[in-house]
């Protein structure tokens, strides 16, 4: 896969598999093409170059086709992009009930079901403005997982997060993936990657730098750029 902006080459022949109820953690300095990959991925973002395929199938692009592959990969930004006007039980029924059909007394069920799986099922009836950062983050989540998804896309969760916020978020996504979630995680928390993480993808100007295990990438990084990256982040 291959972007532009303008002259500048933002994703430089990257070439990513990730496997069924696998949990891969890109990370990497800013401008390096994280974020930009991610939203590639679920067609956010255009591309030059290159096929993205989800069990198989090539992700169409653009279209009622793309809408529905869309729906079967969840995306949690930075931002929790909740809708302001609607309540948090009604922004996590609002995709299963437009887009799945789903009657609204199940469409109901469900969601209760999820945002008490992610510790806000007594913020139901609030607006997101009524909720801290990390409580919007999570309703985020519980509204990607009610769309049934094949794959989860966290684009750098945490960072718009206030640092005791931080936690209660990386503590739900590591249950997804103890839980078998498909997960790709944007994110500079390191100790979620050293976690949670099956495989890391070191990121840098645009490239696939580097890619193993985080055990062997956090003891032994084989790039003098991954090297210089991690010790200027883990000594501080």
């Amino acid at each position: 896969m291959n972007k532009h902006f303008g002259e500048l080459h933002v994703l430089q022949d990257i070439n990513l598999e990730v496997a069924h109820g696998e949990v891969l953690v890109v990370i990497g300095p800013s401008g390096s093409g994280k974020s930009t990959l991610c939203r590639a991925i679920n067609r956010l973002e255009t591309v030059d170059s290159g096929t993205i395929r989800i069990d198989g199938v090539d992700l169409p692009a653009e279209g009622r086709a793309l809408a529905q592959l869309r729906s079967d990969v969840g995306m949690v930004f930075q931002s929790f992009n909740l809708f302001a006007h609607k309540t948090v039980l009604q922004n996590v029924t609002l995709g299963p009930i437009k887009v799945r059909g789903l009657k609204v007394a199940d469409a109901n069920e469900e969601a209760m079901a999820l945002l008490d799986r992610v510790g806000v099922a007594n913020q139901a009836d609030k607006l997101p403005a009524q909720l801290s950062g990390g409580q919007q983050q999570r309703v985020a989540i519980a509204r990607a997982l009610a769309m049934h998804p094949k794959v989860m896309l966290f684009d750098e969760p945490t960072s718009a997060l206030d640092p005791e916020m931080i936690t209660e978020v990386l503590d739900v996504m590591v249950q997804l993936a103890k839980e078998g979630m498909t997960m790709v995680v944007v994110t500079h928390e390191m100790g979620f990657a050293r976690k949670a993480a099956d495989r890391v993808v070191f990121m840098a100007d645009g490239q696939i730098v580097e890619e193993a295990t985080p055990e062997e990438f956090f003891t032994n990084p084989r790039s003098e750029r991954a090297q210089d990256f991690l010790s200027k982040i883990l000594t501080h």
